[in-house]
């Protein structure tokens, strides 16, 4: 199939502009029909992508499934897949049914929220398949848009302000971006990504103002997209609009932010900052180490004293991107692919964990830690899988989150010991408020009398957990799964990666690392 990536990009599109055109009405036929053919569209999807899976051969570390055409302009469309990307890919046509189908008891505007999810998968899928800087520009930022509506007419009660601060971070956090490529392309005369990865963008230190810019032209171009991504990860310091965007979007879009948005800026750092401003990204590499362990150790320590349970997750997810940046900028086979690991387990288990808080908020409507107490005396099945997915979010042995941590951590020990030892006390403190939260929530006697009459999940719950168990549990027994398929293409990028550095600067930064 000659098309086959512009079929999976755009299929959930086509739905959305079906619904949007031919579905009248707004009462309760139209509202379910809208939410039967958004589930067959994104389920759809995800057969056509295993397609691609199916069909993708690791050893060639190339794009493959590639598809090329002219545009406007002068401007290409094109698209394809490497082993770093198929399997951002899967992860996002792996999750999108199942948030539409945990999306089941929305009543408020059915269609058009709808619409905002199929909208969201097409723009996601088009990041990670994009090989032109244009086209990719145009998907990762026009993704704001259904996410700013889904937390913006969707969300809870303080919306509006979680809506614009997300997206006034991100978008002003790729503004710096925009100008860096568009220097590029006219450096280049090409917006091909193979051709900008096949340039040497000059390394020449510069002085600017005074300031001595070691790297010269290679860091500024990688600070210009270091902001735009560092954001959309989002790392530490800038990462303040996640805890209000996870807290007030609805347990779908939640669930969408945590499993597959984030993953942009770690894609974006695979894709750009290392391939294409190699000396750049090493002269920042000792730098995003610290910041990156200071970020593990500082938002654990501030998800032990939150009182909302998806607010104490949405810290989580900060200090496991931690383990991200750091495992990508060791610049090792080990760190990077288990930094690659660890943002397809952090999608199946950080996921898990906020359907598990949809779950309760749907019956109490409220996501306040003291308002629970003793679940498991009322919801046994509910106990078991947030018990399953709390101690996989700790990185308990068997299940993907160990695989991805312990990786990372080999990584980073390598690059940078001390990092290391900093990094590795995040371990500790994730079991102490993942545990915590547990033990309060689900544990002891069942006081509240609000709680006396909560019913335990229903079997369209279940079946909707059953999948991410199921994952959890495969890559945490058989990693291979994973690093078979990324492993050449990450060490094609490493050896690309290392020969661009200069041998001076290697070898400054190798004696400051440990």
């Amino acid at each position: 199939m000659n098309n086959l990536l512009s079929i999976i990009t755009f299929l959930p599109l086509v739905a959305a502009i079906i619904l949007a055109l031919f579905l009248r009405g707004d009462d309760e036929a139209a509202a379910r029909n809208a939410k039967y053919l958004a589930l067959a569209a994104t389920v759809a999807t995800f057969f056509f992508s295993l397609l691609v899976l199916a069909g993708f051969d690791p050893s060639n570390t190339g794009y493959q499934f590639v598809e090329e055409a002219e545009w406007i302009m002068g401007l290409k469309y094109k698209m394809g897949v490497d082993g770093i990307s198929v399997l951002f890919v899967m992860l996002t046509t792996f999750m999108m049914p199942l948030t539409i189908w945990a999306s089941w008891g929305v009543k408020a505007r059915v269609k058009e929220y709808m619409i905002a999810f199929l909208l969201l998968e097409t723009l996601m899928l088009g990041v990670f398949m994009a090989l032109d800087l244009v086209l990719f520009y145009l998907f990762f930022e026009a993704g704001l848009i259904p996410m700013f509506l889904i937390i913006g007419i969707w969300g809870g009660k303080e919306r509006i302000y979680a809506a614009f601060k997300f997206f006034l971070y991100t978008f002003i956090g790729s503004v710096l971006m925009l100008v860096a490529m568009v220097y590029m392309a006219l450096e280049v005369g090409s917006t091909d990504f193979e051709a900008l990865a096949a340039h040497n963008f000059d390394s020449v230190n510069l002085s600017i103002l005074g300031i001595q810019i070691v790297g010269g032209v290679q860091t500024l171009l990688f600070l210009a997209f270091f902001a735009s991504f560092a954001v959309k990860m989002p790392m530490w310091p800038v990462h303040t609009w996640l805890p209000d965007a996870h807290v007030q979007a609805p347990t779908a879009g939640s669930v969408v932010l945590a499993a597959i948005l984030l993953k942009m800026g770690g894609y974006g750092f695979l894709r750009f900052s290392l391939p294409m401003f190699p000396v750049g990204a090493d002269t920042m590499a000792c730098f995003i180490l610290w910041v990156s362990a200071i970020a593990i150790v500082y938002t654990s320590l501030v998800a032990m004293v939150q009182d909302d349970m998806k607010k104490l997750i949405a810290y989580s997810s900060v200090a496991h991107m931690g383990y991200v940046t750091a495992g990508i900028f060791a610049a090792n086979q080990q760190g990077v692919d288990g930094a690659i690991f660890q943002m397809i387990s952090h999608g199946f288990i950080s996921g898990a964990l906020f359907l598990c808080v949809g779950v309760i908020y749907d019956r109490m409507h409220t996501r306040e830690i003291d308002a629970y107490g003793g679940l498991v005396n009322r919801m046994p099945a509910y106990a078991l899988i947030f018990m399953f997915f709390t101690m996989a979010n700790v990185g308990l042995p068997g299940t993907s989150g160990f695989i991805g941590e312990f990786l990372t951590l080999v990584g980073i020990f390598k690059a940078n010991t001390w990092v290391a030892l900093v990094a590795t006390s995040g371990v500790i403190f994730s079991a102490v408020y993942a545990l915590y939260l547990y033990r309060r929530v689900v544990f002891g006697d069942l006081i509240k009398e609000s709680l006396k009459t909560i019913t335990d999940m229903d079997k369209r719950e279940k079946m909707i957990f059953a999948p991410l168990v199921a994952m959890t549990l495969i890559l945490g027994v058989y990693p291979s799964l994973v690093t078979d398929i990324i492993g050449p293409s990450v060490e094609a990028l490493l050896i690309n990666y290392h020969a661009a550095i200069p041998a001076d600067l290697a070898d400054m930064h190798a004696a400051s690392s440990h």
